[in-house]
């Protein structure tokens, strides 16, 4: 540290020492309240989704409930209190993975803004008030994975503090023992998966205000009584239902997915209402009418069954059925009246069957289905008029059959469609006038086909198609005009992707375009194409040619309102690209880019100052070699860098010098960097980066060279081949000082008269540090600094030889931490107080203390009386093993500003501990003196 060089700091006989060195000082305690300001976490991912959409397709994190962003997810827990302290705060969502973990009470009650808590800690033992202050919590679960369940108790009350909580999920876990477990009133959705539940009845036990009248013990607090969602899927156990188990429950949906219970049990179970029932993956192969008819249920899941047939009298008691799914059952034929007999149904999912050789199409007639999907039916063609018997059909799914032509007049008849799915089919020619039937098409999907080549006549019809996703096999020729309201396009082609645009502006409405082929071309006739309301654009494949400044016609020559641009290419071409004409650019996100050339840096460099206002920066397989300070020295606004799959990388030391502008987030994902001790100021960095999170590089590997296969951990290279940088040390100490200043200009302030409070505190502490304020009355002989690894000999070798009472001793009054500080006391507050009310500081040295966070506070605050104020306590150094000279004064100098007399190693007075003693307690004596006189 700056504090200790001799060659910056003057000796103790100048008299203006004091007040020359009191910034140093300040300095010094600024930067050590910098550095206690890390919120890095091992084994934690804490980020901002909302800055990166699909930021789970680099870094891994558990799943989230819609409109949550801010989150924490950590793994390899073993104490969550331990690992929630270096958690921030204000996060929204909180998911932890361990083994073996308790939930102490008020564990989460620094979290007030939680909404959603995921739980998969093993064995986990839930205390009553765990949950005590989590007002906005409404997703909590508990998961566990493994195949088997694991007990889980929960206290009656434990979740009474959750007052908004709407959903409770439990998966893998058996509650047999707990009772009795009060549900929010607020609670919406209960899931209990993978369980042991055998009968429904158990959950009258287990929830004493779910189901009325459910405890023989009158409750006083009020009943859920309605759920929107019960789910009880996987419980392969669960085989009986009960009479009046569920007895004046009223529920919307109930999931009984994978379960051997019959849905027959239900119909003594004394449920008052239910609209949704999911039966999916039960091995069911008949339509279950009774229930149906019973709870005239709305919707009915039957799912990955194996119904391959229906009659007619299946469906008689099906006539309120508003949604029926039968996907994946091995269909292969239906009734004539199938849809005349369901009346009121809206939504039919029959994909994933055999109809194709049997259906009838133009025999499917209702008059209310809104969504039909047939997807995966090998269906072969669409005769005339196939669905003109659905008027009010709006969205119709067809992907993945075998359909190779579609006729005019295939659609008619769907005046109110406003969704067509036609991807993955055979399709290889479009005839004009194929969507004149389709007025109110809004979606249009036709990926995967067999095009070659695409007509802006053959897209005529629809006025308000909005979202149009085109592909080939092969190639694909795309021609104007386009589709005037169109907002979203979406285009792929193994071979190339060829615009052909005549005397018009086709893109004036688009927002959102995605590119994936081997290449792009724009050919225009005198005119320019223009995107002018495009937002998101997202290239795969594409040569980085395209927006080269060397084109003759640029394919985007400005983009005014782009924010996001997702670029990844597999050519070899970089050095051309050019990203001008981007200034509202906030998201970038390049991949398989070529950054291996002689000027790779430079190229880096000069793309990213021609977009100056990025918030979120991805640089994924680029190979960039090394990055330095000048490659991100414009981005000012940085909230997020992530450096995915990169091997060798490299960081240059000058990128320290940005560390004051780093941007919040910053992740290393699957990176091998090289090892070379010149990025060695990472590892202090990303432990101790005050307002930085950075995640990966705890996990990260090095090596030495190419041929260097082995696995290295980068901080343990750091650790055993470099010696402590520097560099990183002088940026604290520089960037401490700026703020100093800083902060001493405002107290100069008159306008603010607020601080001149505080201006006076601070002249009041200065004459103290000169010493001229009043002396204070001693009470310690000695405050002795160890670590705890050298307690025990402290407790039983040192401290009876010191306070050995007269004769045989001096009996001196020793401090000591763990005996004498206040209980609850702040430990640097007391640490501060002891040094100034005792006459000398003995510090107990070994390899241990040099690495122990606390003896190095102790010792820093030891040197910083002996040079700033030399008439406070003076420090003495004990040295229970040989330390090499040249790692302690890399640590703290002290060595420069000691007298011989002040070092004692004990290693080397073993042999007479008496002596040794008697040497220790005469200099103690002498030191006592000298601070009364």
């Amino acid at each position: 540290t700056v504090l200790l060089h001799k060659e910056a700091v003057p000796r103790m006989e100048n008299p203006l020492f004091s007040s020359a060195f009191l910034p140093l000082s300040l300095l010094a305690f600024v930067s050590q309240v910098l550095v206690s300001r890390a919120w890095t976490t091992p084994d934690c991912t804490i980020a901002d989704s909302s800055l990166l959409t699909n930021l789970s397709y680099y870094i891994p994190f558990c799943s989230l409930a819609p409109g949550l962003y801010l989150f924490a997810s950590c793994s390899n827990i073993k104490d969550v209190a331990q690992t929630l302290r270096a958690v921030p705060q204000d996060r929204e969502a909180l998911c932890l993975q361990g083994m073996g973990s308790v939930l102490p009470a008020n564990a989460f009650a620094d979290f007030s803004s939680l909404q959603l808590l995921r739980l998969q800690l093993g064995n986990l033992k839930v205390t009553s008030k765990a949950f005590q202050g989590l007002d906005q919590l409404q997703h909590l679960y508990f998961e566990h994975h493994a195949p088997c369940c694991l007990s889980l108790f929960l206290p009656p009350d434990v979740l009474e503090p959750l007052r908004s909580l709407h959903s409770l999920s439990f998966q893998g876990y058996c509650l047999n023992s707990s009772q009795n477990i009060q549900l929010p009133i607020s609670l919406t959705c209960l899931t209990l998966r993978h369980s042991c539940l055998t009968k429904l009845q158990e959950l009258q036990g287990l929830f004493s205000n779910l189901v009325p009248g459910s405890t023989l013990t009158a409750s006083p607090r009020p009943s859920v009584y309605f759920l929107e969602v019960l789910d009880l899927s996987s419980n392969l156990q669960l085989s009986q239902a009960g009479v009046r188990a569920l007895h004046g429950l009223q529920l919307h949906s109930l999931i009984l997915d994978s379960t051997p219970l019959s849905s027959l049990g239900l119909l003594d179970s004394g449920l008052l209402h239910l609209d949704f029932l999911s039966l999916v993956d039960k091995g069911i192969k008949k339509l279950p009418g009774n229930v149906t008819g019973y709870f005239a249920l709305h919707a009915l899941d039957l799912g990955r069954n194996q119904i391959q047939n229906i009659e007619d009298p299946d469906l008689a008691s099906c006539h309120s059925l508003e949604i029926l799914s039968l996907h994946d059952n091995g269909l292969r034929s239906l009734p004539i009246r199938f849809l005349s007999v369901l009346p009121q149904l809206q939504r039919l999912n029959l994909s994933m069957n055999n109809l194709g050789p049997t259906l009838v199409l133009p025999g499917l007639v209702s008059a209310k289905l809104r969504v039909l999907d047939l997807s995966y039916n090998e269906l072969c063609n669409l005769p005339y008029g196939a669905f003109s018997f659905l008027p009010q059909l709006q969205e119709l799914w067809l992907r993945g059959n075998n359909i190779s032509s579609l006729i005019n007049g295939s659609l008619e008849g769907l005046r109110w469609l406003k969704t067509l799915d036609l991807s993955w089919n055979q399709i290889k020619v479009l005839n004009p006038g194929w969507l004149s039937s389709l007025p109110a098409l809004i979606s249009l999907n036709l990926l995967g086909t067999y095009l070659e080549h695409i007509l802006g006549k053959q897209l005529q019809g629809p006025h308000k198609l909005h979202c149009l996703q085109l592909g080939s096999l092969d190639m694909l020729d795309i021609y104007s005009p386009w589709p005037p309201a169109l907002l979203s396009l979406e285009v792929r082609a193994e071979g190339f992707i060829r615009f052909i645009v005549h005397n018009e502006e086709p893109f004036l409405l688009l927002e959102n375009l995605t590119l994936q082929s081997a290449n792009a071309q724009l050919f225009s006739y005198n005119t320019t194409v223009y995107f002018p309301s495009l937002h998101h654009l997202t290239l795969r494949g594409i040569s980085s040619y395209i927006f080269s400044s060397h084109q003759p016609l640029k394919f985007f020559p400005e983009l005014p309102l782009l924010e996001h641009l997702h670029f990844w290419s597999d050519h070899m071409d970089a050095d051309t690209m050019c990203l001008l004409g981007m200034p509202r650019l906030q998201v970038l996100e390049l991949g398989d880019l070529n950054f291996l050339s002689e000027f790779s840096l430079v190229n880096l460099e000069i793309l990213l100052k021609q977009v100056p206002q990025l918030q979120v920066l991805v640089l994924s397989h680029l190979n960039p070699g090394t990055l330095s300070m000048s490659t991100f020295r414009d981005l000012g606004h940085l909230q997020l860098l992530l450096v995915n799959s990169e091997y060798s990388l490299g960081l240059d030391s000058n990128l320290q010098e940005l560390i004051p502008q780093m941007p919040p987030y910053v992740f290393f994902s699957d990176i091998t960097f090289t090892c070379q001790c010149e990025s060695s100021w990472v590892g202090p960095w990303a432990t101790r980066a005050p307002n930085t999170f950075v995640y990966g590089l705890d996990k990260s590997i090095c090596i030495a060279d190419a041929s260097d296969y082995s696995k290295t951990p980068l901080l343990s290279f750091f650790s055993d081949h470099c010696t402590h940088d520097p560099g990183f040390q002088g940026f604290l100490a520089s960037f401490s000082l700026v703020s100093l200043m800083s902060i001493l200009a405002l107290l100069g302030c008159r306008k603010w008269y607020w601080l001149h409070n505080l201006q006076n505190l601070f002249h009041a502490w200065w004459w103290e540090l000169c010493g001229r304020g009043p002396r204070r009355q001693l009470y310690y002989d000695v405050f002795v600094s160890y670590c705890e690894q050298d307690q025990a000999w402290v407790l039983e070798e040192l401290v009876p030889a010191l306070e050995k009472p007269p004769p045989m001793g001096e009996g001196l009054k020793l401090c000591l931490p763990y005996r004498d500080f206040g209980l609850g006391q702040d430990r640097m507050d007391a640490t501060v107080a002891n040094m100034k009310i005792s006459r000398a500081i003995l510090c107990v040295l070994s390899c241990q203390a040099l690495k122990s966070t606390w003896c190095n506070l102790e010792l820093r605050l030891a040197t910083y009386h002996l040079v700033v104020r030399p008439r406070m306590a003076r420090p003495l150094l004990l040295f229970l093993e040989p330390i090499n000279s040249q790692e302690l004064c890399s640590y703290h100098r002290l060595t420069r500003w000691l007298q011989k007399e002040d070092y004692f190693d004990l290693h080397q007075g073993r042999e007479d501990w008496d002596s040794f003693c008697e040497q220790l307690r005469r200099r103690l004596r002498k030191v006592g003196q000298e601070r009364e006189d």
